[in-house]
């Protein structure tokens, strides 16, 4: 008989989203790291608990395609070591990738591999990545957790530069706070490093693998809070030097020069925010290590939480600043008009202003002058007037129209389309989980580098049966006649067809099938216009896709059925 965690319990329908990979230890250019479950470190560099020698057993044998309990089937092996593995799997029950940590029935460590796993899942931490199920099922045991297709590892995030101070200041805030929360119930990590640590595409920061990694490597400690301070130090250190601060180098960073010791992170790089240079000392304060400026050593994660609650909090750097573009004079100044330019370098005479008209005949002439511009004015207002009167005659007797004749000016010129301000948006969920909902703003925000997203599907361009549709429902303040929308998109190919609906609210209390359809357009390209087929007016509209093109693999999934909305304009 199977025994299985009663941690299973998420039923959202990710419809396939495959996650990227890449290996932890080669990061990319653009700061995306691709192997989430790859271990390249030590845990010497890591500075933190020994692995308990056991006898190793053989990994079982598996492969890509291999099925767990009919459902979970295995894609891609990122981590064979020590008789475990790791893989990328799709749960085929949900259609969404997860990944699955498998170690033998009989492996000294699969007991506490089981009792870790269920710890973790019954803590339902969200800032940690959930224990979705752990099993001992067919001399295997198995455990089961999230896999988040638009995370990117701390690793990753350093292999360019070090993180701005409010970067590092949010990730030792939100890091510290979930530690503290997991020791409170107990529950301590022992393997806390870069590649740990995820930050999502919201800005939020996460925790990978509480309690479990330690028990798959069979770490243990004395004093375990003592050890994850340290650790959350050591990521803090790493986030604002770029160094590793002991002295082997790990996680794709160098150590520090041997012989130097432990020195304060604004002394290894200028202009390092020393309030944090201090925190991050008093977190490493350990084995012979002084914490920085006589404050007291952090040893626990609670400890640390209450020492950057009487930080200043550090604000995000205000955006730079563009002057405007310096005015340009004309080459045209009085009383240079038609003549040469003058040779670079020659001296230039300044023109000297005529002199004024002086004497009783300059004084006459002058109102002179004047007289005859205010008789020119009044003939001219009256010879105006006149004319607009006899118009307005002409215009009564003839009984014309401003309608399609030939005398109307404006006739055959169309209105020009007015824009129509957005004033907020929210993604509408048919069934299933939600796409990206923290990105819908981007689809308006002016910039069509940032985009929205769905998840990638395995088949198409029909998102059905896998989803009826997935779209936002844009709020345009008030009730707003429209007439077209454009509509920017990031992958080309196959085609995708986009539907505009009128609806009641944000959260419509109708399903699509009861509203009303304001257009409908299809493309194979980047950009589509959807143009009105009725006349009506509505306060919110539902933008939604039903086909979506083969896409390739990017940064955020792999190839597959999807698309990304980057700009939505409405004219009415």
């Amino acid at each position: 008989m199977a025994e299985r965690s009663t941690a299973a319990v998420d039923v959202a329908d990710n419809s396939g989203d495959e996650p990227l990979t890449a290996k932890a230890d080669q990061s990319t250019a653009d700061g995306v790291a691709q192997n989430p479950e790859r271990d390249t470190d030590s845990d010497e560099a890591q500075g933190s608990g020994g692995i308990e020698e056991t006898e190793k057993a053989s990994p079982p044998e598996l492969h890509s395609g291999h099925k767990l309990a009919r459902r979970y089937r295995l894609e891609e092996c990122v981590t064979r070591l020590d008789g475990f593995s790791s893989w990328r799997a799709v749960d085929e029950k949900l259609r969404r990738a997860v990944g699955v940590h498998i170690l033998p029935a009989d492996h000294a460590r699969a007991r506490s591999v089981l009792a870790a796993a269920r710890s973790s899942a019954l803590l339902g931490d969200p800032r940690f990545v959930q224990v979705l199920d752990a099993v001992e099922e067919n001399d295997l045991v198995y455990v089961v957790h999230e896999w988040l297709p638009d995370a990117t590892e701390l690793t990753a995030l350093l292999a360019p530069a070090p993180l701005e101070a409010h970067d590092a200041y949010q990730m030792v805030s939100q890091i510290a706070s979930a530690m503290a929360a997991a020791h409170r119930e107990g529950l301590a990590h022992l393997r806390l490093n870069p590649n740990a640590v995820l930050r999502t595409s919201s800005g939020q920061w996460r925790i990978r693998g509480l309690a479990v990694n330690a028990a798959l490597r069979g770490i243990s400690s004395d004093t375990p809070q003592r050890t994850d301070t340290e650790a959350i130090g050591a990521l803090l250190y790493a986030a604002l030097t770029q160094r590793w601060p002991y002295e082997s180098d790990a996680y794709g960073l160098s150590g520090l020069p041997k012989g130097v010791g432990l020195i304060a992170p604004d002394q290894v790089r200028a202009g390092v925010h020393r309030g944090l240079s201090e925190l991050a000392m008093r977190a490493l304060a350990n084995d012979g290590a002084t914490a920085s400026r006589h404050e007291s050593a952090c040893t626990t994660p609670e400890e640390l939480v209450k020492a950057i609650g009487e930080m200043p909090r550090i604000r995000p750097p205000e955006p730079a600043f563009t002057a405007p573009p310096e005015y340009q004079r004309t080459t045209y100044q009085q009383g240079t008009y038609g003549r040469p330019a003058p040779r670079p370098g020659a001296t230039q005479a300044v023109p000297t202003p005529p002199p004024p008209l002086q004497s009783r005949t300059g004084k006459a002439l002058k109102w002179a002058v004047s007289a005859l511009l205010i008789a020119a004015l009044g003939l001219g207002s009256w010879q105006l007037a006149d004319a607009l009167m006899d118009q307005g005659n002409k215009s009564e007797d003839t009984k014309q129209t401003q309608t399609s004749d030939g005398n109307d000016k404006s006739g055959g010129k169309t209105k020009p389309a007015a824009a129509i301000t957005i004033e907020g948006a929210k993604e509408y969920v048919a069934s299933g989980d939600a796409q990206a909902p923290d990105d819908v703003a981007k689809t308006y925000d002016g910039d069509s580098t940032t985009y929205w997203r769905t998840k990638r599907y395995n088949s198409g361009p029909k998102l059905a049966p896998y989803k009826p549709g997935v779209g936002i429902v844009y709020d345009l303040g008030s009730a707003k006649k429209i007439s077209a929308a454009s509509i920017g998109l990031r992958y080309t190919g196959n085609h995708t067809t986009i539907h505009l609906y009128a609806t009641d609210s944000l959260t419509p209390s109708t399903g699509v099938d009861s509203m009303t359809e304001i257009g409908t357009a299809t493309t194979s390209g980047t950009s589509l216009t959807v143009k009105a087929t009725k006349s009506l007016k509505t306060q919110y509209v539902l933008l939604w896709i039903t086909d979506v093109p083969m896409a390739p693999s990017d940064g955020y999934s792999g190839a597959g059925y999807k698309q990304a909305i980057t700009d939505v304009k409405f004219t009415g």
